[in-house]
C-alpha cells in the first residue's frame, strides 16, 4: 500500500471512530442494547485506527533504496 492510501484509510477510521463516540455520547442511559452494539463497533474502529497508524508509521520509516 502507498503512504497516501494508508493515510486515507487512517483518516476514514478516525472519522468513523469520532462518529461512533458522538453517537454513544448522545444515547439515553437505558439504551443498553444500542450501547453494547456501539461499544463493539468502537472496539473494532479503535483497532483499525491503531493498525493503520502502525502501518503508516512503518511505511514512512522504511529506507528508500
Amino acid at each position: 500500500m502507498t503512504v497516501r492510501h494508508l493515510a486515507l484509510e487512517l483518516y476514514h477510521w478516525m472519522k468513523r471512530l469520532e462518529e461512533l463516540e458522538k453517537e454513544k455520547a448522545g444515547l439515553a442511559p437505558e439504551a443498553l442494547e444500542e450501547r453494547l452494539r456501539l461499544e463493539t463497533e468502537l472496539i473494532e474502529a479503535r483497532k483499525s485506527v491503531e493498525h493503520y497508524h502502525k502501518l503508516l508509521k512503518a511505511q514512512k520509516e522504511q529506507p528508500k533504496v
